[in-house]
C-alpha cells in the first residue's frame, strides 16, 4: 500500500529543499567566482568583467603560483602539519576517550577527569600565556608549536566517548572472558567499530589544521615557515610583493595580482575539496551516532 503525502508535507519537503539548495549555491557562488578569476586574463579580471565564468582563459596564473617557491613550502608546512597534527589529535582522542566511556564501577574517577577536560574548553588560559608555555618550551618557529597546543581536542574526545559508549558491552565481556586485555579491545574491537566516528574526527581534525592560519602568525618567527593559509592571509590582506617585483615582462604582461592571489584561493582550498567526497558517507553516521547518550 502506497502511503499518501499530505500537502502539508509537501509543503514543508519543497521548503526545505528550496532553503538548502539555496543556502548551498550561496556557499558555492564565491569559490566559483575565485575560480573564474583565476582561469580569466589580466585585463577582463581588471576590467570586472569576470562573474561566475572565466573570460579570455588562461592557465598563467596557476603556472605562476605552480612556480611560487614561497606558495610551495608554505603548502609543504601544512602538509606537514596535518601529518603530525592529525595523528596526535586522533591518538589522543582514543587513548583519552575510551577510559571515559567506562561505567563509574569500571572508573571511579571517570567524573573527576571528565570535568577536567570539559573546564579547559569553559575556561581558557588565554592568548599571552598560550604565547609563553610556547616560547618558553623552545618550540617557536618550528612544527611543534603548531601541533602540540591543540594536541586533545576536549569535542573530539566528547563525541568519541559516547560513541564508545553505544557499543555492545556483550562483545567486550566476550573478549574479556577469552583472555583479552583492554588494549586488545580498543584496537581490536573498539576501534573497528568506531569507523564513522573516527573517520568524522579525522575530517574535523584536519579541516581545522588546513585552516588555522593565526597560531602561524603569532608562533613562526620566519615566514618561510608559516602554514598555508598563514601565508595566504598576508598575500590576500597585504600587496603580494613577490608579484609586483617580478622581472619576467610574460609574466607582467598575463598575470595580475588579483588574478594570481585567485588562484592560490583556489589552489588552497582544492584539497579539503577533494577529502570531503571520500569521508562524506561517514559523516552523518559519526556525528548522529556519537552524540547521542544512552
Amino acid at each position: 500500500m502506497v502511503e499518501r503525502i499530505s500537502i502539508g508535507r509537501r509543503v514543508f519537503i519543497i521548503s526545505n529543499y528550496t532553503l538548502l539548495i539555496s543556502l548551498s549555491i550561496l556557499c558555492l557562488v564565491p569559490l566559483i567566482h575565485i575560480f573564474a578569476v583565476s582561469l580569466s586574463s589580466k585585463s577582463a579580471a581588471a576590467g570586472g568583467f569576470v562573474s561566475l565564468w572565466p573570460v579570455e582563459v588562461t592557465l598563467d596564473s596557476y603556472r605562476y603560483v605552480l612556480n611560487k617557491s614561497e606558495f610551495v613550502a608554505s603548502m609543504y608546512v601544512t602538509l606537514q602539519r596535518i601529518a603530525a597534527g592529525v595523528s596526535v589529535n586522533m591518538l589522543m582522542t582514543v587513548l583519552i576517550g575510551y577510559p571515559l566511556s567506562k561505567e563509574l564501577q569500571f572508573f571511579r574517577l571517570r567524573t573527576f577527569y571528565a570535568w577536567f577536560f570539559v573546564f579547559t574548553v569553559l575556561i581558557g588560559g588565554g592568548l599571552v600565556p598560550a604565547y609563553m608555555i610556547v616560547r618558553y618550551t623552545g618550540i617557536m618557529d618550528t612544527i611543534w608549536a603548531l601541533v602540540l597546543p591543540g594536541a586533545v581536542p576536549v569535542f573530539s574526545v566528547v563525541l568519541l566517548l559516547n560513541f564508545f559508549r553505544n557499543l555492545p558491552k556483550e562483545l567486550e565481556e566476550a573478549a574479556f572472558m577469552d583472555g583479552a586485555g583492554h588494549w586488545s579491545v580498543l584496537w581490536k574491537i573498539y576501534i573497528p567499530l568506531s569507523a564513522p566516528a573516527i573517520a568524522t574526527l579525522t575530517l574535523f581534525s584536519t579541516v581545522g589544521h588546513w585552516n588555522s592560519w593565526f597560531d602561524g602568525i603569532i608562533y613562526m618567527n620566519s615566514p618561510s615557515n608559516y602554514p598555508l593559509q598563514s601565508y595566504l592571509r598576508t598575500v590576500v590582506i597585504e600587496r603580494d610583493m613577490e608579484f609586483l617585483s617580478t622581472t619576467d615582462p610574460a609574466m607582467l604582461q598575463s598575470v595580475s595580482d588579483r588574478t594570481s592571489k585567485a588562484a592560490q584561493i583556489f589552489v588552497g582550498a582544492l584539497p579539503i575539496l577533494m577529502l570531503y567526497p571520500f569521508l562524506q558517507r561517514f559523516f552523518m553516521k559519526g556525528i548522529v551516532v556519537g552524540s547521542v547518550k544512552e
